[in-house]
């Protein structure tokens, strides 16, 4: 019965390929015809063990960020490159408040290899908005992305204790250097971790420096370890 509803809504309602509008032949996701399905580029190996950075070829090792511990997270991982099909699981819902993308993430997050590189987290903490554009936008992006692709751990999620007490220029309009200083301070934590391992999550990781700076609050806290997610990673953090 549930599959003859759905064949008679897919009917009535045709599914559309979230990345070229193609309609689909079914409303079973991921919601990407074949063609764009070939374009979504996964971070796998070679990569930087630490970080997370591609690599073109070789082997994983630590890149040269990672060598100097520019860092204060301890690992991070990211599910694909930052182009386009996989703008259009990004751009609409952060922009639009368009979920139709969140069963798709799901879907694709269930097949990816990394996810086991990830320490078990006593708490997943998504990098929260300012309380006045969580008030204009309605929702916290990064809440439901840690929602759709950690099912498994949802009573793990704790959106309420990491806060961002400071509103912030948007960092899709700053320049490197800007990112790092306009976050300083920006972060403030609820409560002591004593050792806890904590998964942040985030959408895009461009320089890093957002869940940088949320991993130094998180570790002065007392944080053990410090992992994280972003559901993209921009193309300029491609290195051979």
């Amino acid at each position: 019965m549930a599959s003859l509803f759905q064949a008679a809504q897919d009917l009535l309602f045709p599914p559309l390929c979230l990345g070229c509008s193609r309609r689909l032949a079914h409303s079973r996701p991921p919601l990407f015809c074949a063609e764009c399905q070939q374009k979504l580029v996964f971070i796998s190996s070679p990569l930087c063990s630490s970080c997370g950075t591609p690599f073109t070829t070789g082997v994983d090792h630590l890149c040269s960020n990672c060598l100097l511990q520019q860092y204060a997270f301890d690992l991070a991982r990211s599910l694909f490159l930052y182009q386009p099909p996989s703008d259009a699981l990004i751009l609409p819902l952060k922009f639009g408040g368009q979920l139709g993308g969140l069963p798709t993430l799901s879907a694709l997050m269930a097949h990816w290899p990394h996810q086991k590189d990830f320490t078990t987290p006593d708490y997943i903490l998504p990098v929260p908005l300012h309380a006045r554009r969580l008030r204009q936008r309605g929702f916290n992006q990064a809440l439901l992305i840690a929602q759709a692709c950690f099912p498994g751990w949802r009573n793990k999620i704790r959106p309420s204790l990491l806060i961002r007490r400071q509103e912030t220029i948007p960092q899709a309009q700053l320049s490197g250097k800007e990112r790092r200083s306009n976050l300083k301070k920006a972060f403030d934590l609820k409560t002591e971790l004593h050792g806890k391992s904590i998964l942040v999550v985030d959408d895009v990781f461009t320089t890093g420096s957002t869940v940088n700076e949320c991993a130094k609050v998180l570790k002065r806290q007392g944080a053990g370890r410090v992992e994280v997610f972003t559901l993209a990673r921009s193309v300029p953090q491609l290195h051979r």
